[in-house]
């Protein structure tokens, strides 16, 4: 096997640790070239698609890679932001956030944003990564419910790029935050706050990211992830059971995938004299295309085509100060153990021992 040249070896080097928080991607621009070579890496990923390659490629660069980029660069182009792809620009500003954070707690730290279609790429932000000598790198998911077809391909990912490195790092991964209480309440916050500044819409809708159905027949935790983080919000918000309902977005394909449909949802609902509805976005950290242009756009315009009067989308946890507390403490919470602290805070901590140790033994 043919290994990546990589920093030289020095013995007696203090091992440092990094985070690398990682997210789905998108293109590099809102053109159709830039969309036609992103969703050539996403829809080869065998995670994201499970049809036999042989079945599925000439399906892919014959039809789908010629029709749909234009399409799909017509939708990026309606949510682009001077600064690039909305949800680029979040997850930079989430990891540009977090050291600062994490330092004031005492941790001293690397951290790094990576795409897992797309730039950044996860590996150019571990070969950056090692550069700067970083030893341990604890791997962070954008998708706070775990599915293989999103999670379980970061760590593919990382896998791929550990094939071709002679010194590996030490890695941890946090797979899932799906019911972590400070998450939980990060999105509950972001809800008051649209609520007090916009007033209460009859329903909530919860519209989370679909996948086939099979994915969990098959064993994929998704859907009950999903369920419990609905259930856990609609519980801080002091919501009954009739006042909000959970739905799932962004269909690909004939297959039968995990429902309700959120379109066709918001558009019985309309049919069925619901006049105003708020739709949020748990499974997404970051406003993305499938929250600014699939519900805040094309649901909008379903829901008030079929009679509903007022549509709201509530914007995602992106940099609220809420989430940035509650990713701090997930962060935190994994890299327990791992060598974080500056040197100030080394010694504070050995002279806390010692003090202890010294009353104890007058004990």
């Amino acid at each position: 096997m043919a290994f990546r040249k990589e920093p030289t070896y020095t013995h007696g080097q203090p091992p440092s640790t990094g985070v690398l928080l990682c997210n789905l991607g998108s293109p590099d621009e809102p053109t159709a070239p830039a969309v036609r070579r992103y969703l050539a890496e996403f829809l080869r990923d065998p995670r994201v698609v499970e049809i036999p390659r042989i079945a599925w490629l000439p399906i892919l660069h014959g039809i789908i890679l010629r029709t749909r980029p234009s399409k799909s660069a017509a939708k990026y182009a309606s949510i682009w932001t001077p600064d690039g792809s909305p949800l680029k620009v979040w997850t930079q500003k989430q990891a540009t956030l977090l050291p600062g954070w994490l330092g004031e707690r005492g941790h001293r730290l690397t951290v790094r944003a990576a795409m897992r279609y797309g730039s950044p790429s996860i590996a150019s932000q571990l070969d950056a990564m090692r550069s700067e000598g970083v030893t341990r790198v604890l791997v962070l998911s954008g998708y706070p419910q775990y599915s293989g077809t999103t999670t379980a391909s970061v760590v593919d990912a990382i896998n791929a790029w550990s094939a071709g490195a002679r010194h590996v790092p030490e890695f941890r991964f946090v797979n899932r935050y799906h019911d972590d209480a400070g998450y939980i309440e990060a999105l509950a916050s972001r809800i008051r706050a649209h609520w007090q500044a916009n007033g209460r819409a009859q329903q909530l809708v919860m519209s989370f990211h679909g996948v086939p159905e099979r994915t969990l027949h098959l064993g994929d935790p998704y859907h009950c992830e999903c369920l419990k983080t609905a259930r856990l919000l609609a519980e801080r918000l002091g919501l009954a059971q009739a006042d909000y309902r959970v739905t799932f977005q962004s269909r690909f394909g004939k297959a039968k995938w995990l429902q309700p449909y959120t379109e066709p949802t918001l558009r019985e609902m309309a049919r069925q004299g619901v006049k105003s509805v708020d739709v949020v976005c748990p499974g997404f950290i970051s406003d993305c295309l499938e929250t600014l242009e699939e519900i805040s756009q094309e649901a909008r315009e379903a829901f008030l085509h079929e009679g509903g009067k007022e549509f709201s989308y509530i914007t995602c946890l992106n940099d609220s100060p809420a989430w940035i507390r509650a990713l701090t403490d997930i962060a935190e919470r994994h890299l327990a153990g791992w060598p974080t602290l500056d040197a100030t805070q080394v010694e504070a901590l050995a002279l806390q021992r010692e003090l202890a140790q010294s009353r104890g033994a007058r004990q």
